[in-house]
């Protein structure tokens, strides 16, 4: 019988982590490196990624690797792909953590419905849908070999949930359609791949809530009201959960959708 330790150990075991210099993507990345884990680290800015790769090699004394790749162009992508497969990398775990969330000065996007642009809407389905169907796909042979192997989509309450416009009044904060319909679709694919890769990998999601960053003090006050835990979640509160769907704590576990919210959605 095997200990929670055994289970839960990542030695010998490599993740690609996208989006992995952002907030929850450093914690992502923090977290399977405590547990022995390589990692492949994925983003679009070098320095951000050095940085996050000599801090963690030096703490944990792992193999890090890290590629510059912007997920909306499929060049890049594909550029990403082949460097895997030409250096024969292992991959264990493919965690889909980045997104495109747009900011408040994006033309066309935290704006009203009927000003909302299918610009907008193209961008962030690409990123959120469609680059993560791509390195499912084509990682997928590079995945199905290996010991123990786990994709974890991060997703989103928005996937599940329709937004409470009063939270938003008063501040130039929005809750875009695209942002909605690309997480809700990124839990079907998860469903449809779970079914798709078994029994060689296990395919699971993550909804996380909404992560305090210093939001405008109105929107945070209406948010924890509405939040049985009272309080809006930080990155820390991730870090069972990945470990969790990344490792053999949760082997018999695949085509989940795990909610992190602290309790939004139960009312």
């Amino acid at each position: 019988m095997s200990t929670i330790n055994e289970l839960s150990n990542l030695k010998d075991r490599r993740a690609l982590i996208t989006g992995a210099s952002g907030g929850l993507g450093q914690v992502i990345a923090e977290t399977l490196g405590e547990l022995g884990a390589d990692l492949l680290l994925i983003d679009r800015d070098n320095k951000q990624l050095k940085e996050l790769s000599d801090r963690l090699e030096k703490k944990w004394q792992i193999n890090i690797n890290y590629e510059v790749c912007d997920l909306e162009r499929q060049d890049q992508r594909l550029e990403l792909i082949k460097l895997i497969k030409d250096n024969n990398l292992s991959i264990n775990i493919l965690v889909n953590n980045a997104a495109f969330v747009g900011t408040s000065d994006l033309t066309g996007w935290a704006v009203p419905f009927e000003e909302q642009t299918l610009e907008t809407w193209r961008r962030a389905l690409e990123v959120n849908l469609t680059a993560i169907f791509e390195l499912c796909q084509k990682l997928y042979p590079v995945l199905k070999i290996e010991n123990g192997s786990s994709i974890i989509n991060i997703s989103s309450i928005y996937g599940l949930y329709a937004p409470d416009w009063s939270l938003y009044e008063g501040t130039t904060m929005s809750n875009p359609a695209a942002y909605n319909a690309s997480k809700g679709g990124l839990l079907q694919l998860t469903r449809w791949l779970a079914t798709n890769m078994a029994p060689h990998v296990r395919v699971n999601a993550i909804s996380p809530g909404g992560i305090f960053r210093n939001q405008p003090e109105i929107f945070v006050k209406r948010y924890e009201k509405k939040t049985p835990l009272q309080r809006m979640a930080t990155e820390d509160d991730f870090r069972g959960t990945i470990a969790y769907l990344a490792s053999d704590l949760s082997k018999y576990i695949t085509g989940q959708n795990l909610i992190v919210d602290g309790g939004w959605g139960i009312w």
